[in-house]
């Protein structure tokens, strides 16, 4: 492009993906047309430039290189009109500029008049100006449609996993396979037993991938578990909003693993011995000093593998010689049983507290219901402390740091508050539901063997022998 006549023409075409260039001609179209001018009106074309960018803004390579070339040994520009050369101050101030100096001798448009004059100049500065205006306009009047969806709780952007962006109703609906495997996502990790990379492996596995087919990292993960567009609120412009969509999680799960996600970012410590049943809740009968457990094993030599659990008395008292040895954990649970033995509720207590519940559970719909009343007019009270917060800020009497912290506080009650009427809803007249009684029922055994696997082992009955433990 070195020593460019100023006779001949840089031939520019331009066209970018945003929704002002919707209604322009495509690359191609732009071309062929200007090449049938040049043609007609004999101009010899030294260079054709094809550039696809916006020009809402500066910073166009391949135009700033154009006008850098003819500012060092001048030229003329080509092209189908002047909002494809500037839609920013910038450039067309450089452009008139240039005009002005002479090192831009003409420029010529199929669709537009201009020549190098005082009048052509001021037509071209008109052009650029009202392209401007356009922009500026259609941006303004997007931003006011993106405000308005937020007032009405629509998202106004891309739905996160597990939700799809309904095109004819304009909102955001729940993806039923997907968002299952969200909420087992966050199922899973509030246990405590999962990574974040973990929670990535688990929603690739499953067929959850980024909107390019890609796999969820770590950190989309870590966005994931700590977005509140799973309860029914998004952010946006820096702040919370309420969203009319279909919630897939509950305020309570996401809680737990806001909770679980600050507890991980914490440097692990792990214990020096896994902590055991009864440990902290027993002491010795003997010198009073607490128990602890060790876990042994035992390998045979025809390769089978045993584990054992032991209790000892810690042994810490300085003044008192303690006798007790220790304890496999069976003998420990067989005494334990012997004990609750003893305090195991009579037959006709039983009954009567049947019959008290039964009462109770006749009564507990009013009690239900004056619940949900309360907590529906603390709900009203803070749509109230809302509006005043919001009436607050445009007064500018709240500055916009405490505006967003204290609504985003305001918002998360608010659903807190929302799900627990729900959960009355559901509970009502069934807070209290006493087991049918029946004799040798498999559910009474299966209910045995789930209390006697919380206290360790078998429940055996049997007489109390040394080391004896005190509760």
């Amino acid at each position: 492009m070195n020593n460019i006549s100023p006779q001949k023409f840089f031939l520019y075409a331009r066209k970018s993906t945003d929704v002002e260039d919707k209604q322009v001609l495509s690359i191609d179209a732009q071309l062929t047309e200007l090449r049938e001018y040049a043609i007609r009106e004999g101009i010899t074309i030294s260079a054709e430039i094809v550039e696809k960018q916006s020009a809402k803004v500066p910073g166009r390579p391949l135009f700033n290189k154009m006008m850098k070339e003819i500012e060092t040994f001048g030229g003329n520009i080509l092209a189908w009109n002047p909002d494809r050369l500037a839609r920013n101050s910038v450039d067309g101030g450089q452009i008139i500029y240039l005009l002005d100096t002479g090192k831009l001798a003409s420029i010529k448009f199929p669709t537009f008049w201009c020549d190098n004059t005082g009048q052509g100049k001021f037509m071209l500065n008109m052009a650029f100006g009202q392209s401007k205006y356009y922009v500026d306009s259609l941006s303004e009047n997007t931003k006011r449609g993106l405000r308005q969806k937020v007032r009405m709780g629509i998202f106004p952007s891309q739905a996160p996993v597990g939700y799809l962006n309904d095109s004819r109703t304009k909102t955001i609906i729940v993806e039923k396979k997907k968002s299952r495997i969200v909420r087992l996502a966050f199922e899973k990790y509030v246990k405590g037993n999962m990574r974040l990379e973990d929670v990535s492996v688990f929603l690739a596995k499953s067929g959850v991938t980024t909107r390019t087919g890609k796999r969820i990292s770590k950190t989309k993960a870590s966005f994931i578990l700590s977005n509140p567009f799973y309860i029914g609120l998004f952010k946006y412009g820096g702040e919370i909003h309420e969203g009319k969509h279909e919630p897939i999680i509950s305020k309570k799960l996401f809680d737990e693993a806001q909770e679980m996600l600050k507890l991980r970012g914490q440097p692990e410590r792990k214990p020096q011995n896994e902590p055991q049943p009864y440990c902290g809740l027993i002491s010795c009968a003997s010198c009073g000093m607490m128990i602890t457990a060790e876990n042994k094993t035992k390998r045979q030599k025809n390769g089978n593998v045993h584990h054992y659990v032991y209790y000892r008395c810690t042994k810490k008292r300085k003044d008192f010689k303690c006798p007790e040895m220790s304890l496999r954990s069976e003998k420990l649970d067989e005494q334990l049983s012997s004990l609750i033995k003893k305090v195991s509720l009579p037959k006709d207590w039983a009954e009567e507290l049947n019959r008290m519940a039964l009462e109770e559970q006749g009564n507990s719909a009013q009690s239900l219901t004056a619940c949900a009343k309360e907590k529906e007019e603390k709900i009203s009270s803070l749509s109230k402390k809302l509006e005043r917060l919001l009436t607050g800020y445009l007064d500018q009497v709240i500055d916009e740091q405490d505006y967003r912290s204290e609504k985003s506080k305001l918002l998360l009650s608010k659903k807190s508050l929302e799900e627990e009427i729900s959960t009355f809803s559901h509970k009502q007249n069934d807070w209290l539901a006493p087991p049918p009684r029946r004799k040798n029922s498999a559910r009474r055994r299966r209910r045995r063997s789930e209390f006697v696997w919380k206290n360790g082992g078998k429940s055996v009955g049997g007489a109390l022998r040394r080391p004896q433990f005190g509760l």
